[in-house]
C-alpha cells in the first residue's frame, strides 16, 4: 500500500514550477507511505511515490521502469494474482528483475496494452507513463478500494491518491463547489466523479483514464454482467462460496510484514477471521474497539469470536473526544458525515501498534444483502407498487404520506408516511430517498432552497445507476446501486482514509471481483430467502462462529454522536456552528440549525445525523479551506 501523485503535459513541456512542486505533493501523503519515496521526471511528466513496503521490500521501489525505460509506473495497492500473471508473461518471453506485483503491471501493459487492467485481480490505483506514445494512463480497481483523484490545472494533468497532494501544486485553485452541499447533507458524502472542489474529480471504480496531446479519454472497463441466472440449490451455492472464500482469504495473506484482522463482533469479520485461522499456522491477531455506550459497543461479541478461534486479541474502549474530530476531518479532505469514520480511525490506530496489514469484513452487506432495514421495505414496496399505477392512486398515496408518521425515531414498519410516499414513486426514486440519511427536502431547507420534485444532479446519478441494473428484482437493483454508490463513496472512503492515516493496509476478501460476480448471479430468492439478510453467509457462519453471534441484531459501526452533541460536545457545537465566526453561516440557514439543535438537546427530535453533518462541514471548512475561494455567492445568510 502506498501513495502516488504526479503531473503530465504533452502539448508543451511541463511548467517548471509545477514540475518542481511534485516532491511537496508527495510529502503531503507521507502517511500513506512512511518507508521511503521515489521520483521520476522528464520534460513532460513527473511521478512520485510514497512507499509502505509489504511485498518485495528490497526490490519493489517505485517509480518502476520496464527494461528499456520507455514505460514508468507508480502503483498503490496489491495485485493478488501477480504470481499467476508473472508465469503467463514469462511464457511470452518477459523477464522480471524483481518479485514485486508492481512489475507485473509494466509487463502486462507491454503484452496486452490497456486490456491488461482486466487481468489484474486486487485493489489498485496506478499511473503508467508510456514515453513512446506520450501518454499518461490512470486506472482504478473495479470496486473502488483504492482512491485516485485527478484535475487538469495549469494545462497539466495532476493526479494523486488524496486531494491534499494536489493542493501543493502552484496551479491549485481550491474553488469550492457549493452545489455539492445538497448531496453531502442528504447522503453524508459527495458522489463520484465530483468532489467538493470545482474541476477536481474522482476517477470512478472500474474506469481508466488516458491523457495525451490529443486530449483526455475516460472509459469503463468492468461492470457486473450476470444477474439472477445461478439457480443451483442453496447447498451447492454455499459450497461454492465456501471454496471462493477459502482461496480469496488465502490470497490476501501474502505479506512480509505483520498481518492481522479487524473483528467487529458481527458475521462478516468473524467469517474472515475463521478462514484466516484455517490458513495460518499461528494464531491470528485481531483488533476490536467499542465506545463507552452500550448501544455502540460490540466488544463482548468480538471477544467471543476471538476466543472461539483462539486469536491474539486486542481490544479498547474509547470515549468520544473533541480531539477525535480534527484528525478524522483532515484525513478525509472533503466533507464526510459517516460517523463510523471515528471508530474506524481508532481501530486502525490500535491495530497499527502490532500489524501493518489487516483484513476486514467490508462488502458483505452490499454484496450479500445485509441492509435488511432498507432492503426489506424496498422489496415490499415493489410488491405493492403496481396497485398504485393509476394517477389518482399515486396522488392519494402522496396525500396520505404527508399525514402519516415517518419519523426516523419510529420503528421502520410504523413509518407509514415514508412507505406511502415511496410506493407513489418509481423504484429508483424510492431507493434514492431511502439512501438519504437526511431527506432531500430537509437538506434543501438547511440550504435555504425550496423543495423540488425534479431531479437534482445527485438524484440523477443514483437513480440512473439503479436503472442500469438489468435485473427485474428490486432487491438486486438496490444491492447493485449500493455496490456502485454507497460502497465506493462511503464505506471504502472511510476505510482507506482512516487506515492510511496510520499507515495501515486494509484488505477486504469479500470484495474480490469473483465473489461479487458470484453473488449477483444468485437470485434474491436464494440470497435472501424469506427476506432474511445474508443467508448464504449466515449458513457458512453456523459451522464457523459461536451460535450467539448469528442471533445478534445488526448494529452499525457508528459513534454515539447524537448523545455527544446533546451533552459533552454541546458547547463546542454552539461556539463553532452557531457563532458569528461560523463558516457554515454563509451556506446554511443557521437559524434552522439552531432550532433543530435545541429540539435535539431537549429530546423532542432526533437530529443526530443532520447536526453531525453540519458540524463536519464546519470543521472541514476551518481545517482545509481557509484560503479557498467559494465558487458561488453564499446560498443563504445566517438565519
Amino acid at each position: 500500500m502506498c501513495g502516488i501523485c504526479g503531473v503530465g503535459a504533452f502539448r508543451e513541456r511541463l511548467d517548471p514550477q509545477i514540475h518542481a512542486a511534485v516532491p511537496a505533493m508527495a510529502e503531503r501523503i507521507r502517511h500513506r507511505g512512511p518507508d521511503g519515496d521515489g521520483f521520476f521526471a522528464d520534460a513532460h511528466v513527473s511521478l512520485a511515490h510514497r512507499r509502505l513496503a509489504i511485498i518485495d521490500r528490497a526490490g519493489g521501489q517505485q517509480p518502476m521502469a520496464n527494461e528499456d525505460g520507455s514505460c514508468w509506473v507508480v502503483f498503490n495497492g496489491e495485485i493478488y494474482n501477480h504470481r499467476e500473471l508473472r508465469q503467463r508473461l514469462e511464457s511470452f518471453g518477459h523477464r522480471f528483475r524483481t518479485s514485486s506485483d508492481t512489475e507485473v503491471i509494466l509487463h502486462g501493459y507491454e503484452q496486452w496494452g490497456l486490456e491488461a487492467v482486466n487481468r489484474f485481480e486486487g485493489m489498485f490505483a496506478f499511473a503508467l507513463y508510456d514515453q513512446r506514445r506520450r501518454e499518461l494512463l490512470l486506472a482504478r480497481d473495479r470496486l473502488g478500494k483504492k482512491p485516485l483523484f485527478w484535475a487538469v490545472l495549469g494545462g497539466a494533468l495532476h493526479f494523486a491518491s488524496e486531494m491534499k497532494a494536489l493542493t501543493a501544486s502552484p496551479a491549485w485553485e481550491g474553488t469550492v463547489d457549493t452545489s455539492t452541499f445538497e448531496e453531502y447533507l442528504s447522503l453524508g458524502y459527495i458522489l463520484a466523479p465530483r468532489t467538493v472542489y470545482r474541476g477536481v474529480h474522482k476517477l470512478e471504480p472500474g474506469h481508466w483514464l488516458r491523457f495525451s496531446r490529443h486530449g483526455l479519454d475516460i472509459r469503463k472497463y468492468w461492470d457486473i454482467a450476470r444477474f439472477d441466472d445461478d439457480t443451483r440449490p442453496a447447498g451447492t451455492l454455499v459450497k461454492e462460496l465456501d471454496a471462493l472464500l477459502r482461496v480469496r482469504v488465502a490470497d490476501r495473506l501474502e505479506s512480509e510484514v505483520p498481518l492481522g484482522a479487524f473483528l467487529s463482533g458481527g458475521l462478516d469479520s468473524g467469517l474472515i477471521v475463521s478462514y484466516m485461522a484455517d490458513a495460518c499456522d499461528r494464531p491470528v491477531r485481531t483488533t476490536s474497539v467499542g465506545f463507552d455506550a452500550s448501544d455502540h459497543n460490540e466488544l463482548a461479541a468480538a471477544r467471543a469470536t476471538a476466543a472461539y478461534h483462539r486469536t491474539m486479541h486486542d481490544e479498547a474502549t474509547v470515549t468520544m473526544q473533541l480531539d477525535d474530530i480534527d484528525p478524522v476531518c483532515a484525513a478525509l479532505d472533503e466533507p464526510f458525515a459517516d460517523s463510523s469514520a471515528v471508530p474506524t480511525y481508532h481501530v486502525s490506530r490500535i491495530a497499527r501498534r502490532r500489524v501493518t496489514v489487516a483484513l476486514s469484513g467490508d462488502g458483505g452487506d452490499e454484496i450479500f444483502g445485509g441492509y435488511g432495514f432498507r432492503y426489506v421495505p424496498h422489496a415490499i414496496e415493489a410488491m405493492v407498487r403496481p396497485a398504485f399505477q393509476h394517477v389518482a392512486a399515486r396522488r392519494a398515496a402522496r396525500w396520505a404520506s404527508s399525514r402519516w408518521p415517518s419519523s426516523p425515531r419510529l420503528p421502520r414498519p410504523l413509518r407509514l408516511g415514508g412507505f406511502l410516499g415511496n410506493v407513489a414513486r418509481d423504484a429508483a426514486s424510492a431507493y434514492y430517498r431511502d439512501l438519504c440519511f437526511l431527506k432531500p427536502e430537509r437538506a434543501r431547507a438547511l440550504l435555504g432552497l425550496p423543495p423540488t420534485d425534479g431531479e437534482t444532479e445527485a438524484s440523477a446519478i443514483v437513480t440512473d445507476t439503479y436503472r442500469r441494473c438489468p435485473s427485474p428484482h428490486a432487491l438486486q437493483c438496490a444491492q447493485y446501486a449500493d455496490l456502485k454508490i454507497y460502497l465506493p463513496n462511503d464505506v471504502l472512503v472511510k476505510v482507506d482514509r482512516m487506515s492510511m492515516a496510520h499507515s495501515l493496509e486494509v484488505r477486504a476478501p469479500l470484495l474480490d471481483r469473483r465473489i461479487a460476480e458470484f453473488a449477483f448471479a444468485v437470485p434474491p430468492s436464494r440470497k435472501m430467502p424469506r427476506l432474511e439478510p445474508k443467508e448464504l453467509l449466515r449458513t457458512l457462519g453456523r459451522s464457523r462462529l459461536p451460535a450467539d453471534i448469528l442471533n445478534l441484531p445488526k448494529r452499525g459501526f457508528t459513534a454515539p454522536v447524537g448523545a455527544w452533541i446533546a451533552g459533552p460536545g454541546a458547547s463546542r457545537f454552539r461556539d463553532e456552528v452557531l457563532s458569528r465566526d461560523s463558516h457554515v453561516k454563509d451556506w446554511l440557514n443557521t437559524g434552522l440549525v439552531e432550532s433543530h439543535w435545541n429540539d435535539h438537546r431537549a429530546g423532542r427530535a432526533d437530529h443526530a445525523f443532520e447536526l453531525w453533518a453540519v458540524w463536519m462541514l464546519e470543521r472541514w471548512s476551518r481545517l482545509l479551506i481557509r484560503k479557498a475561494t467559494c465558487a458561488s455567492r453564499p446560498l443563504l445568510a445566517a438565519g
